[in-house]
């Protein structure tokens, strides 16, 4: 852990004027999971209408999303590797600029031809790829930007921001379908270019990692694993069951709204937001105190957010085709467990490795979600059969994951020291190296 410090000390020097500019270049980076949430969140509200207009199965609008997950989950560890050797924002602005061309493809493609759904799952497909090299990225990112109890925070606000991200979008995307069902596909080049480009311009970062070549790279990152394997794979447990249940049951939701009730687009998604406005500012309140409290109550705050998911997934069933207030009520439970959640992993995550590093197993934690993201509409499409089944089997993994997490997840091994205790010099230090200038002799490089 110590030498972890040291390595991360050595990438930042003590530069007081940068180290006050990290607030704004933090803003510029929760641009990065604003928008990229989007590509799913903003379509949820809008599945039955496209099942209508193209003719389409449960099962064939869901894979709307599949297809965008799955290419994203595959993608980034790759990206994140890659990112360790050659610099984040080389992978973020070109996945950033490929994502907004793929949905504008998609859009033109809804808009100009008469059987569009094959083209759509092809541009989803790219999109899915661009997606994969932007909010793990961004993540570590932060995790880069602060070495100190700063982190829970910094990756609290980004979790914020992808949690406001989620509950924008279906209300945004129901508002544009008004328009025109396919409107909302033409909002991801308009708001990815503008974000690409600050994201070239603005965010500076360490130099690459390049020394000692790619054998000494693997041999650190194996170590890594074989010394926190138990809580690094429990964390990837995590991310991916809350948003597996999260998506899939806003997926089913969206279709009870119209199908049992009568919603149209817009109502539909003025509900569906709502549990995700809880898990926003759960997200935004967890990272506040996960900053003062990191190394005690991390573990228990998974434990009790994934408790919280598993009681709401045992009594929705028994609500969702009845009331859609209570059926709200109780999803709201979920959206705080899932708040709760999120940013504690991400906090242990990205501050598992060093900077040299933490690309490539944010990365990989990212895949794993994007895999939940993926599994969740198309398995809960069967929850219209068999919905007690369905909740019931998710309240089960939830309860396991929280199992899980208790037993495996150390807090010890994966934050450094100097995030437990909050050492301030440390802190100080956190800032991305700048090339026109050596860096400082630290503490702990002297003699």
């Amino acid at each position: 852990m110590a030498q972890r410090a040291r390595e991360d000390q050595m990438h930042h020097p003590n530069n007081v004027s940068n180290q006050s500019s990290h607030g704004w270049k933090l803003w510029i980076l929760t641009t990065v999971p604003f928008i990229m949430v989007l590509g799913n969140s903003m379509l949820i509200p809008v599945l039955p209408k496209m099942m209508k207009v193209m003719h389409l199965s449960l099962f064939q609008a869901g894979l709307i999303v599949t297809i965008f997950s799955v290419p994203a989950g595959i993608i980034i560890p790759f990206a994140g590797a890659l990112s360790d050797r050659i610099g984040r924002r080389v992978i973020m602005t070109p996945a950033l600029l490929t994502y907004g061309l793929a949905g504008l493809g998609a859009g033109i493609a809804a808009w100009s031809i008469p059987h569009p759904y094959y083209w759509i799952m092809g541009f989803r497909l790219l999109q899915g790829i661009g997606a994969g090299g932007t909010y793990q990225l961004a993540m570590a990112v932060a995790g880069d930007m602060f070495q100190s109890q700063k982190r829970a925070k910094a990756l609290g606000i980004l979790e914020a921001a992808n949690g406001l991200g989620k509950v924008i979008s279906p209300i945004s995307g129901s508002a544009l379908a008004l328009i025109i069902w396919f409107a909302p596909f033409f909002v991801y080049g308009l708001l990815s270019f503008p974000v690409a480009l600050a994201i070239w311009f603005f965010i500076k970062e360490p130099l690459p990692n390049t020394q000692g070549g790619l054998n000494q790279y693997w041999r650190g990152l194996k170590t890594t694993f074989a010394d926190k394997s138990g809580s690094i794979l429990s964390t990837f447990l995590g991310g991916a069951v809350v948003l597996f249940i999260l998506f899939g049951v806003l997926s089913y939701l969206a279709d009870v709204l119209e199908k049992n009730f009568g919603y149209g687009e817009f109502i539909r998604g003025l509900i569906i937001a709502i549990p995700v406005l809880a898990s926003a500012l759960t997200s935004y309140i967890s990272g506040t105190v996960l900053q003062k409290r990191l190394s005690q109550w991390s573990r228990p705050i998974v434990v009790l957010g994934m408790l919280l998911i598993t009681l709401a997934m045992v009594i929705e069933p028994f609500f969702v085709t009845v009331s859609p207030l209570a059926a709200i009520s109780i999803l709201i439970l979920q959206g705080i467990g899932t708040g709760s959640v999120l940013p504690s992993l991400n906090t242990l995550v990205t501050s598992a490795t060093s900077s040299k590093e933490r690309g490539v197993v944010t990365s990989l934690y990212g895949s794993v979600r994007f895999f939940g993201v993926a599994m969740g509409p198309p398995f809960f499409a069967v929850a219209m059969m068999h919905r007690y089944v369905a909740f019931w089997a998710v309240a089960a993994l939830s309860g396991v994951t929280a199992v899980v997490s208790w037993f495996f997840i150390n807090e010890r091994k994966m934050l450094p020291t100097t995030v437990r205790t909050g050492d301030t010099d440390t802190e100080d230090q956190a800032d991305f190296h700048n090339p026109d200038e050596p860096a400082p002799v630290t503490r702990s490089q002297e003699p």
